[in-house]
């Protein structure tokens, strides 16, 4: 292993099916302009950094060369290109950690998130965060205001991800809105829904320890599966938590096709469907009754326009806290050690603190 005190960019890098190694990377170049080159401070672990380490594969994205993981993270800018005027070097920032083309449909339409040649950190063949250093365009870097730490900061990006989903959903004020897996963006989802001014958040999971923590952290209302029908735990939903004929929003964040089918029973006609959690490529899904409640089915994927920035705002402004979601932070050194715990199922987010 090299060593942390004579390591240029120390990365974390996978290279095959739970093989991970720490490698001596040369620090990035400013190649444009706009570039910006960070310090990483604190990155957060994702479920696709597990998943990556467990199957060296999501889909089609398939490990087939070294690959630094990480995507969720904060840190201290230290260069800037000669056509950065927005930043400095000493600013704090979150870090987007997807750059997109600029010149295809999507892109100039608005959807970035869905740019044909998106170039998304962590996923194969692009190096992810978790390095000493890392370089960005200028507009990809949110400079975090004083009042909020780095930690919170590399939360950004499971938060946008949330504010996409809960976005994709229009909620609108005094909205019900039930929201299908208690991990961190579905809580995060949660949170995003009560600053949107819903009046009532049900969260759903199959854990109870996690519904603990969504009741204390934001949910008005929650709700444990049983072994029931999708159609008889919808029927409890709306029941228990006085939602007469049916959420208005659905927001999933599980990917589990019984909360896919339950979600699409406790909506009211003409309500709205998010899918925001990925699962199985293919699941039955039930179709008549989307068909006869007319409900509104919408995908969301990742982050787009506003979307990071209107996340800055809600947790400078006090409108979504995620100082407790963070529930474990390890040295950079031990990094493998988060990934296991993560896919333990230990805690909400452990957060892997930068060199």
């Amino acid at each position: 292993m090299t060593s942390t005190a004579t390591a240029q960019n120390l990365s974390f890098v996978l290279e095959g099916i739970k093989q991970v190694k720490f490698e001596d990377r040369p620090i990035p170049e400013l190649v444009d302009p706009h570039d910006v080159l960070i310090n990483v401070k604190y990155t957060g672990v994702c479920g696709s950094d597990v998943h990556y380490w467990e199957h060296g594969a999501i889909g089609d994205f398939i490990v087939k060369d070294p690959m630094v993981l990480g995507h969720e993270s904060s840190g201290v800018v230290v260069k800037v290109g000669s056509g950065v005027t927005t930043l400095k070097p000493g600013d704090r920032v979150a870090l987007e950690p997807g750059v997109p083309c600029r010149r295809c449909d999507p892109c100039k339409s608005g959807r970035y998130n869905l740019c044909i040649r998106m170039a998304f950190a962590a996923t194969p063949p692009i190096d992810g965060t978790l390095a000493k250093y890392y370089r960005l365009p200028e507009d990809f870097c949110y400079k975090l205001p004083d009042s909020m730490t780095l930690q919170e900061g590399a939360l950004i990006e499971p938060l946008s991800v949330a504010v996409h989903i809960a976005k994709q959903g229009n909620i609108r004020p005094g909205n019900s809105v039930v929201v299908f897996g208690a991990g961190p963006v579905g809580l995060l989802c949660g949170a995003v829904a009560r600053a949107f001014g819903a009046s009532k958040i049900v969260l759903v999971d199959i854990q109870k320890p996690r519904l603990d923590f969504a009741k204390k952290y934001t949910a008005t209302g929650i709700y444990l599966p049983q072994r029931v029908s999708a159609q008889e735990n919808a029927q409890r939903i709306k029941e228990e938590n006085d939602l007469g004929p049916g959420a208005d929003v659905v927001l999933d964040a599980s990917g589990a096709e019984p909360s896919v089918h339950t979600g699409i029973h406790v909506l009211r006609t003409g309500g709205t469907y998010v899918q925001g959690g990925m699962g199985k490529n293919e699941m039955t899904f039930p179709i008549m009754a989307a068909c006869t409640k007319e409900l509104t089915v919408k995908g969301s994927f990742r982050y787009s326009s506003g979307d990071y920035s209107l996340a800055v705002d809600l947790v400078a402004t006090g409108k979504v806290s995620v100082k407790e979601l963070i529930t474990n932070e390890v040295k950079f050194e031990e990094a493998e050690t988060a990934i296991t715990d993560v896919k333990a199922g230990k805690g909400i987010k452990t957060l892997i603190a930068g060199l």
